[in-house]
């Protein structure tokens, strides 16, 4: 079709409505076009090469490019994050494509095009961000929606169209690799950044898409795709709230099925979870895009289906859209579907209709769409023009936001004093992550991800490690530096170097934690599943080395999960947490260490006290904890929502419905209290506490967690200064899935918990919910508004 009869065509014409538009192009396609939109390609992937997916080797293979491009194409899949390429380099041959893709097929269609950006738009020279636990420890929402839309913008600026993030898994096994994607180990947190993560890449005009729906990081033994056992009630308290908050509420357009069997069913299988719940309930209309090779993984992982037509048919009828990365399932094997009558051509164009819509919202279906990326000219399209560093994807004003991440993302765990250091006038440096820029970066950041493939390479960014931070930040002191060890490998040799170090030193710095990989080529990342919560390698043998030296130690621990310390929370003179922090971690870190930041961030997961007794999280009912029932005690060393920093908080007046409380407060079940409390900063310096609101109820007809993350609110105050902070915290947040699978409020007692986590409890208010119990549906209320005044 030239693009005189494109501009000609009914489903062109944006004056028309667009349910009109998408309906004429779907009468005018072919079986064969139809299927065309509902696939992507991976071009420049290396079958034969370590893969950044699972069995890539085994399912990408070769096609007849040429051929397929006559019917179309629905997506191109990371044609950035592939192989390094410069970002306008890869923004022009974007556009070639594009171009060639639009000639190609008769009704001059582009192809969507996705990228990876967990922490990051993942190409080479990008910002590379704090991963999302580092977001988890902010617990500021309004800063993870301003880094999503800097990343949004980036993205746009290129030519991509939709982000593959961000994740909403909830942690419930420490030792699965993945735990660095996640955001934490509480729902509400996860929904609640997660969500803002998700407008901000939407304000860009990039579609966000939410993953894994759902169940994926409950996997048995925290192994990386094995079955999920969990029960519909867990299933319904604990995965899915973070999903439905980020429909209900982000505006997000599409959303990826996960990798998980739930109780022996595949997600990509589930119609009552793609269909049922997630558009027929929550009211989603966007995509649903399939993990990559999920779709191959019905015949080849989970064997329910016996053909590569039955997986399509399986997949499509439960209501995935898109196969990615590539055509395997819904090429061929669904057109042969079709054509036998095994199903339905309507459930084909079902699908379709969602895709088209999505594209025609991005304009694709305008016939005034070019190709041309908006930092770009014509001109620079040429192959042989020369454009290398036109396109600046790593921006002073994005390295600002990634150094305000990483710097609140800081968790100071235990200090006695040695922090802030002050001037001390020699300090050593020690451990495996101290000199190392991959210890800043997850396993999807695109140095780890594939640039690790390419060692001849430079990294595209500036990524100061924790060392030559210290340096920076510390111009003054005699600062001797020591590995000790590597990461994960069994070598001790250079434990004595490390020990004479730190005794000769006024202090010692010893940075332990992980080296991000993919399946099985780090110690965190997917496919980089832990045995048990050790510290890699003989990192701990380290640990307790440089512990016996004498010299004060700061143990700094830069990792994707959190590990069982040792003796260090009763030995060491501080410990600090920080996870992957990104290309601004280490001098994030060193500015903590100097007293420059104040740090402010809190744990989103718990760290350990044991390597063993995994899994468990702060979200347990009473027989999870310590009883006299088991040998084992599952309490932390550090519990979920912990943190400290270099002032001190008072918390006091506690009212509910603005009086003083002197005993249970009656709210009706359908009702709404308002509790607040005052919080002064009673320190010498300016700082920021974070006030954590938790829900325990005593009595239930189902067991329940015995605290449960609800509210929570960044509190800045100058040395001195107070401020009223404000809960208004409706009956619905109480809500609980019951005995018979329906949500209820459940009238009875119920405390509200003011604390500075979920194990140091401050204040308290006493509620009595009245009334009859109540089935409350997806219309709930979600959230604690919040209000601050100072």
């Amino acid at each position: 079709m030239t693009s005189t009869t494109r501009t000609e065509a009914a489903w062109a014409e944006a004056s028309r409505p667009a349910e009109e538009r998408v309906q004429a192009l779907i009468d005018a396609m072919t079986l064969r076009e139809k299927a065309a939109q509902l696939y992507g390609m991976w071009l420049g992937a290396d079958p034969e090469g370590p893969g950044v997916a699972p069995h890539q080797s085994e399912l990408d293979k070769g096609f007849d490019l040429d051929a397929l491009l006559t019917q179309g194409l629905g997506q191109l899949t990371r044609a950035f994050g592939t192989n390094p390429v410069d970002p306008a380099a890869g923004a022009a041959a974007l556009a070639r494509m594009q171009r060639r893709i639009v000639e190609s097929n008769r009704f001059g269609i582009p192809a969507l095009v996705h990228e990876e950006c967990l922490a990051g738009f993942t190409t080479w020279k990008a910002t590379a961000y704090p991963v999302p636990l580092s977001w988890g420890a902010t617990f500021d929402p309004a800063l993870v929606q301003e880094m999503a839309a800097r990343i949004g913008r980036s993205m746009r600026s290129v030519g991509v169209h939709q982000g593959l993030a961000p994740v909403l898994d909830v942690v419930r096994d420490l030792r699965w690799g993945r735990v660095e994607e996640t955001i934490g180990e509480d729902p509400y947190l996860v929904g609640t950044v997660a969500t803002a993560y998700v407008r901000g890449l939407e304000s860009a005009g990039i579609v966000a898409t939410l993953k894994h729906f759902a169940g994926y990081s409950a996997s048995r033994s925290g192994r990386n795709l094995a079955p999920v056992s969990m029960g519909p009630r867990e299933f319904a308290d604990v995965i899915l709230p973070p999903f439905e908050m980020a429909v209900r509420e982000g505006g997000v357009r599409s959303v990826m099925h996960s990798y998980a069997e739930v109780d022996g069913v595949p997600a990509a299988a589930n119609r009552e979870l793609l269909t049922g719940l997630l558009r027929d309930t929550w009211g989603f209309t966007g995509t649903v895009v399939a993990d990559y090779f999920g779709i191959g993984f019905l015949t080849l992982l989970h064997g329910v289906a016996g053909t590569w037509g039955e997986a399509a048919r399986l997949a499509l009828t439960a209501g995935v859209d898109v196969e990615l990365p590539g055509p395997k399932a819904f090429l061929d094997p669904l057109i042969e579907e079709v054509e036998s009558g095994r199903l339905d051509e309507a459930v084909v164009d079902r699908a379709l209709r969602r895709v088209l819509r999505q594209k025609l919202e991005l304009g694709l279906l305008d016939p005034d769409w070019d190709a041309l990326p908006a930092a770009l000219g014509e001109a620079q399209l040429e192959p042989a023009a020369d454009v290398t560093d036109l396109v600046d994807l790593d921006p002073v004003e994005d390295r600002a936001i990634a150094r305000r991440i990483a710097e609140e993302a800081v968790v100071l765990l235990k200090n006695d004093g040695t922090l802030p250091l002050g001037a001390p006038r020699s300090i050593a440096v020690l451990g495996p992550a101290a000199d190392d820029p991959f210890t800043m970066l997850g396993c999807y950041s695109f140095p780890s991800h594939v640039g690790a493939h390419h060692p001849e390479l430079p990294l595209g960014v500036a990524i100061p490690t924790v060392l030559d931070a210290i340096r920076t930040e510390f111009p003054d002191a005699r600062i001797e530096a020591a590995q000790g060890c590597t990461v994960d490998g069994p070598d001790t040799g250079g434990f004595a170097a490390a020990v004479e170090a730190a005794a000769a030193a006024d202090v010692a710095i010893l940075v332990l934690g992980d080296r991000a990989g993919l399946f099985g080529r780090g110690t965190s990342g997917e496919g980089c599943d832990a045995a048990d919560l050790s510290l890699p390698g003989v990192q701990g043998d380290l640990l307790e080395a440089v512990l016996d030296s004498g010299t004060p130690v700061v143990l700094v621990v830069d990792s994707g999960r959190a590990y069982a310390l040792g003796t260090a929370p009763s030995r060491a003179a501080a410990i600090v947490q920080t996870f992957f922090p990104g290309e601004e971690g280490g001098g994030a870190i060193a500015r903590v260490l100097s007293g420059a930041v104040n740090p402010s961030g809190r744990l989103p997961i718990s760290v350990p006290a044991s390597p063993g007794g995994q899994p468990w999280t702060y979200l347990s009912q009473t027989l999870a904890l310590r009883s006299e029932v088991s040998n084992l005690d599952p309490t932390p060393a550090y519990p979920f929502g912990a943190g400290l920093g270099y002032t001190s908080f008072a918390w006091s007046e506690l009212r509910v419905d603005d009086a003083d409380p002197s005993g249970p407060v009656a709210v009706p079940t359908d009702g709404a209290a308002r509790v607040g409390l005052t919080v002064r900063n009673t320190g010498e310096r300016a700082g920021t506490e974070i006030v954590q609101l938790y829900l325990h109820d005593p009595v239930a007809q189902v067991t329940r967690p015995v605290v449960k993350l609800i509210g929570f609110a960044r509190v800045p105050l100058e040395p001195g200064a107070a401020a009223r902070v404000e809960f208004t915290v409706p009956a619905d947040v109480t809500s609980f899935v019951g005995r018979d699978l329906t949500r209820i409020v459940e009238p009875g007692a119920i405390e509200l918990r003011l604390g500075a986590s979920s194990a140091d409890v401050r204040l308290t208010a006493e509620l009595e919910l009245t009334g009859p119990a109540r089935q409350v549906d997806h219309t709930r209320a979600l959230h604690c508004p919040v209000t601050i005044r100072g």
